[in-house]
């Protein structure tokens, strides 16, 4: 028990949890305090290009493997299949229409690269290491909860869902970064990584601080403005959905034979919610669904709530499968 509390305190008075505390606090105190737009998408790519860079290393200094192969398979089933409880949780839980329901649902099954990267700043700060490939894993979990969703809503309305959005889906921005910048690390290997090591690995955390004091601004806005919309059935799901989506994921890893630190984070990928490249494509493929719903629920309740708590209990949940 004091080890759980010990974890859990290293956490939540870490400096990237603390800088999302201090933007949510800002934003919800009306403080005029920004992030300029521009530098804001500036510390989003060099996150993601880090990110992508590594695993891409990662993968070339190990060699691909049928481990990879099995961890890339269980993304795509995760990713395809958690929209649909997600969905069945949702028509449980609230009064959400079937549209709306079905693009709530869509952000369950994708993840949050931040929650990602927050969760992996978690294990190296305790030393519990990961298997760096998880990151390709990551990219391709940002697309099958899409079509799912599209599926969910065309199911609920016989006038279709205005064509599956393929270019937004394959071209957004996030996925080419990630895809990309995991292809140059895979090409280039250690030796290459060595040459940008200074900039891609010293500075990361504190990019990621300022980038997280973004985010809490903007969920902090978020639920200013959106807050209505959040029942007290909706904010239920936005905790329970991660928890059980976080308890699948840590099964998933445990039976692909992942390690400790591997289990979390494949638990952690589960539990978060998109607030980026799904978003993009409801606003195309589903106008008709409410993104003061969808967007304030994951940015506003789901990410706090694994930030600040989630990412320590699905390491506690790997630790207890793994006996790590």
């Amino acid at each position: 028990m004091s080890e759980t509390l010990a974890l859990a305190g290293q956490n939540l008075l870490s400096p990237i949890v603390l800088a999302f505390a201090l933007g949510l606090v800002a934003a919800l105190a009306r403080s005029d305090l920004t992030i300029p737009e521009a530098m804001a998408k500036g510390l989003s790519i060099y996150l993601l290009f880090a990110i992508g860079l590594k695993g891409g290393v990662e993968v070339a200094a190990t060699g691909l493997n049928a481990s990879i192969g099995l961890g890339l398979l269980a993304g795509v089933v995760l990713s395809t299949t958690l929209p649909l409880l997600a969905y069945l949780l949702l028509r449980l839980l609230s009064r959400l229409d079937p549209v709306n329901a079905a693009a709530v649902a869509g952000h369950y099954g994708s993840i949050s690269i931040v929650t990602f990267v927050a969760a992996t700043s978690l294990l190296q700060s305790v030393g519990v290491s990961f298997e760096g490939w998880l990151v390709a894993v990551a990219a391709v979990m940002e697309a099958p909860a899409i079509l799912t969703a599209l599926w969910l809503a065309g199911r609920a309305n016989n006038n279709g869902n205005g064509g599956m959005p393929w270019r937004e889906i394959s071209l957004n921005g996030s996925i080419v970064l990630l895809i990309g910048a995991f292809l140059i690390g895979w090409a280039v290997g250690p030796a290459g990584m060595a040459e940008v090591e200074g900039f891609f690995t010293i500075p990361f955390k504190g990019i990621l601080c300022l980038f997280l004091l973004d985010m809490g601004l903007v969920a902090g806005r978020g639920l200013r403005n959106g807050a209505r919309h959040l029942r007290p059935g909706l904010i239920g799901f936005g905790i329970l959905m991660p928890l059980v989506g976080g308890l699948i994921g840590a099964v998933t890893g445990w039976l692909i034979g992942l390690s400790t630190g591997g289990v979390a984070i494949l638990a952690t990928l589960s539990a978060s919610a998109s607030y980026i490249a799904v978003p993009a494509a409801m606003r195309v493929a589903l106008p008709q669904a409410n993104p003061a719903i969808y967007l304030t629920l994951a940015l506003g309740v789901t990410f706090p709530f694994n930030l600040a708590f989630g990412i320590t209990l699905y390491l506690l949940m790997a630790r207890w499968l793994t006996g790590g």
